[in-house]
C-alpha cells in the first residue's frame, strides 16, 4: 500500500502558492494535473520516480537548491521508491 505524501502550504495569496511537500520512502503525491505554472526548489539530493499517465516511468534526479520550473497542464503522480525521505517546495505562480 501506498502512503501518502505530506505537504504543508507556507504561503498563498493573490500571486503565489508555496506548499512544502515531504515524501516518506513508499508515498506517493497521487495522479494530479498542475493548473498553474510552477518552480520546484529540492531541499535535500534525492530521486522522484514520475508517472505519467500512460504509466510511463521516468526518473527524476533532485540536488538541494537546484531549482526547475515548469508550465500549467503537467500531469503526473510523484513516488518515492528510494530509501530516503524527498522535502521540496513548490511555488505556484498565479499571476
Amino acid at each position: 500500500m501506498t502512503v501518502a505524501a505530506k505537504s504543508e502550504i507556507q504561503i498563498d495569496n493573490a500571486e503565489v502558492r508555496v506548499t512544502e511537500w515531504r515524501l516518506p520512502p513508499g508515498s506517493a503525491t497521487g495522479h494530479h494535473t498542475h493548473g498553474m505554472d510552477y518552480v520546484v526548489v529540492p531541499m535535500a539530493d534525492g530521486e522522484m520516480t514520475i508517472v505519467a499517465p500512460d504509466g510511463t516511468r521516468s526518473i527524476a534526479q533532485l540536488k538541494a537548491g537546484r531549482s526547475y520550473a515548469r508550465k500549467a497542464g503537467v500531469e503526473h503522480d510523484v513516488r518515492n521508491e528510494s530509501a530516503a525521505e524527498i522535502v521540496f517546495l513548490e511555488i505556484e505562480l498565479k499571476a
